[in-house]
C-alpha cells in the first residue's frame, strides 16, 4: 500500500511517501516560498525519487487544518486534484494531531502542539499516548486529551495545569510563545526538539494510513479544510467593512 502525504498547513512544506507501513522518502522545506511554487515540483521529485507512477498511489493523506488559510487551500487543492485525477480517496489528517504524532511514544505526557493562529490566539488541542498491548506487538494508541480550538494561549495553559501530567509543547508558535508559557505556566513542561517541533509529512502519513485501514478516507470531490474558525475577509464582511 502506497500513501503520498502532503502538509502545507504552516511555512513548512513537507511530503512524504510511506509503503506498506515504512516510510519511503520525505520532502520537507522551509524556505519561506510559495506552497503553489514548491508543493507540485516536491511531489514530483519524490515520486520519481521513489520510481512511483501516480497510479501506485492508493491513497492521498493531507494535512487539513487548522493552519494558514492559504497554506490549506493549496494543500486541500493538490490532494483534491490528485485524488479525483487517479480515483484515489483522501484522508484528512489533524494538523494539530500530525504535530503531536511526531512526538509519538512520549507516555505519560500530555503533548501540546500550538499553532499562531493570530489576534492573540493559538490554533491547539492536547493528546497522549498511551500504551495498547493488542495485537501481535505492542503498540501506543493517540488520545485527545484537549479537543481542538482556536483559543489565547493563557486560557490554554490553564486547562493544561488540570492535566496533572508534564506537558511537552511542539508547533511554529513555541518561539513566538517560548516566554509567555516559562513565565505563566506552574507545573513541569519542555519544549519539543527543533527537529520534531514542525510539520511533518511522515507523521501526516502514518495518521493517513491508520485513517484509509479503518475506512474513514473519503472521496476526494468531497474533501474540505479545517479551518476552526472565520477568515480576516469572512470577518470584515460580516463587521460591515467590505
Amino acid at each position: 500500500m502506497n500513501i503520498l502525504a502532503i502538509d502545507s498547513s504552516g511555512l513548512t512544506a513537507s511530503v512524504a511517501v510511506m509503503t506498506d507501513g515504512i516510510l519511503a522518502a520525505e520532502y520537507t522545506v522551509n524556505n519561506k516560498k510559495t506552497h503553489s511554487q514548491t508543493l507540485l515540483p516536491m511531489i514530483e521529485e519524490i515520486m520519481k525519487t521513489e520510481g512511483m507512477k501516480p497510479e501506485d498511489l492508493d491513497c492521498i493523506a493531507i494535512s487539513c487544518g487548522p493552519g494558514s488559510f492559504t497554506g490549506l487551500r493549496i494543500g486541500s487543492a493538490t490532494a483534491k486534484g490528485l485524488g479525483l485525477a487517479l480515483d484515489k480517496p483522501v484522508a484528512e489528517v489533524s494538523t494539530l494531531q500530525a504535530l503531536a504524532y511526531n512526538l509519538y511514544g512520549n507516555e505519560g505526557c500530555v503533548i501540546c502542539p500550538i499553532m499562531d493562529a493570530r489576534r492573540q490566539e493559538v490554533y491547539t488541542g492536547a493528546y497522549e499516548f498511551v500504551k495498547d498491548t493488542n495485537g501481535d506487538k505492542e503498540h501506543y494508541v493517540m488520545r485527545t486529551v484537549i479537543s481542538e480550538r482556536a483559543v489565547s494561549l493563557k486560557e490554554m495553559l490553564a486547562m493544561l495545569e488540570g492535566t496533572g501530567k508534564k506537558v511537552i509543547f511542539s508547533g511554529d508558535a513555541v518561539p513566538v510563545y517560548k516566554d509567555v508559557i516559562a513565565e505563566n505556566y506552574t507545573k513541569e513542561y519542555a519544549f519539543a526538539p527543533s527537529t520534531l517541533l514542525l510539520q511533518r509529512a511522515a507523521s501526516v502519513a502514518a495518521l493517513g494510513e491508520i485513517i484509509y485501514k479503518q475506512g474513514d478516507a473519503k472521496n476526494a470531490d468531497v474533501h474540505t479544510p479545517v479551518y476552526l474558525r472565520k477568515s480576516q475577509a469572512e470577518r470584515e464582511m460580516e463587521e460591515g467593512k467590505l
